[in-house]
């Protein structure tokens, strides 16, 4: 039984108490006919009572019982006093009392509250943010978990959408998925709702249904807990310079309006309350709220990372062709990563980059395979916010491809190139501290050199 089911369940037994009450004055002012329609009313009560309980716990539960028990009583005594017999007016308070003060405690003790959690990633390459703890949540016992992938939108320079995109079908299979027609979110409230996307509509790239913006999902739960699709660079407290690079992610629209935010360390969550008690105009009310409100418990994405081992991946044929060698043995395999951050800095550069970088590896594949992998939204980025490279950038997508020189890696789960590779090359995002926590090495490239 859901948290709230339990709180409406007591409060049928405080109605049925304040009704007794009054059929006892009733009683004692041999008010009989009145007594008689607060029976009736106890009687349908108990009903209503019964159902919920029986809709959630099963007929069989242990109070469905006490209330048959509680029914049949209400039952013999209104029939009683319709036919005109006097009922000691003590006994009968004690006799209401004593059942209903049982189907309390039974209620109170037997049944067990069940959590209902929704996690709504957006991307499934992104749903590693959030797995760790779906994980914990499926396996508790009084806990029921969905997972409700959620359609996402491209935008055109304007603002406005323009494709709809939905991954419900990318999941890993031991995900169960439900669709998000199917769940009725104001009707069912889950008692908590996991994000990772915290932009409403401040992205200027993509945007999820307005429904699920976080202004809106608050409504709809007791609970909302915003976890970062990300992880950033670990940065100290008091380094300025570098915290005025990243504190436009402390005051994105999901972790203001979130009840909880969960970031990958305390020297974040240290920079998260800084950052957002400086832009509070009360800053000493305001420093307490975002203490309670930001959580330092650390990032799903690393348990995933540090789980992973090259034995742990499954190499598909297409893939295995590439890696390894006529003796069977595997190459070195780098991890390529071009970021959406490089193409919008450096422009026609970065692609004249991205040109040098093939021709290098396409040189030496004999010993070195390339797993190049995009940032999942490179396409539409370019496609939104710098056209004129769009056509260029399609061109050496295509060139890549038609000539093999490595991998191209548009997989949902990076986890897969990250276990399989044995370094990282490419530019500098929110991959490259993930990477760090394999112990592998990391080389950033230069655009300009």
């Amino acid at each position: 039984m859901r948290k709230a089911q339990k709180k409406q369940a007591k409060g049928f037994l405080e109605v049925l108490a304040q009704v007794h009450d009054e059929i006892i004055r009733c009683m004692k002012k041999n008010l009989i006919s009145e007594a008689m329609e607060l029976l009736g009313q106890c009687q349908e009560g108990a009903i209503q009572l019964g159902n919920l309980i029986e809709e959630t716990e099963g007929e069989d539960f242990v109070t469905i019982g006490m209330l048959e028990e509680y029914c049949e009583y209400i039952y013999r005594l209104h029939e009683a006093l319709q036919q005109g017999q006097r009922k000691v007016v003590s006994e009968t308070k004690s006799n209401l009392r004593s059942r209903l003060v049982r189907i309390k405690k039974s209620i109170e003790d037997d049944i067990r509250i069940r959590t209902e959690v929704v996690f709504l990633p957006y991307k499934a390459s992104m749903w590693d943010s959030l797995e760790s703890v779906w994980k914990a949540a499926d396996a508790d016992p009084d806990c029921d978990a969905y997972v409700v992938p959620i359609p996402y939108y491209d935008k055109n320079p304007d603002g406005s959408f323009r494709e709809m995109h939905y991954e419900g079908d990318l999941y890993p299979a031991d995900v169960p998925i439900t669709g998000y027609k199917d769940y009725d979110f104001e009707g069912r409230r889950p008692d908590m709702i996991f994000i990772h996307n915290p932009y409403d509509d401040a992205n200027y790239v993509t945007s999820v249904h307005p429904f699920f913006f976080a202004s809106n999902l608050k409504k709809m739960t007791d609970k909302l807990v915003y976890i970062p699709y990300f992880i950033l660079n670990e940065i100290s407290p008091d380094n300025k310079n570098a915290i005025e690079n990243m504190k436009h992610f402390c005051t994105t629209p999901g972790v203001i309006h979130a009840d909880q935010v969960i970031v990958q360390s305390e020297d974040m969550r240290q920079i998260y309350i800084d950052v957002l008690t400086e832009a509070s105009g009360n800053k000493a009310a305001a420093r307490p709220y975002w203490e309670k409100k930001i959580s330092g418990a650390g990032s799903p994405k690393v348990d995933k990372v540090l789980s992973m081992t090259r034995e742990d991946v499954d190499i598909s044929e297409e893939w295995r062709r590439i890696i390894e060698k006529p003796d069977g043995s595997l190459k070195k395999v780098i991890l390529y990563n071009t970021s959406v951050g490089a193409i919008l800095r450096y422009n026609d550069k970065m692609l004249s980059k991205m040109r040098e970088v093939f021709d290098i590896f396409e040189s030496n594949k004999d010993e070195i395979a390339l797993l190049w992998r995009p940032h999942p939204l490179m396409e539409a980025t370019i496609e939104s916010m710098r056209s004129g490279l769009y056509e260029e950038y399609m061109k050496l997508k295509q060139r890549f491809l038609d000539e093999n020189i490595g991998i191209y890696d548009e997989t949902p789960d990076m986890y897969t190139a990250i276990a399989l590779s044995d370094g990282y090359y490419g530019d500098w995002s929110s991959l490259v501290p993930l990477y760090q926590k394999t112990g592998k090495p990391v080389m950033i490239q230069n655009v300009e050199v």
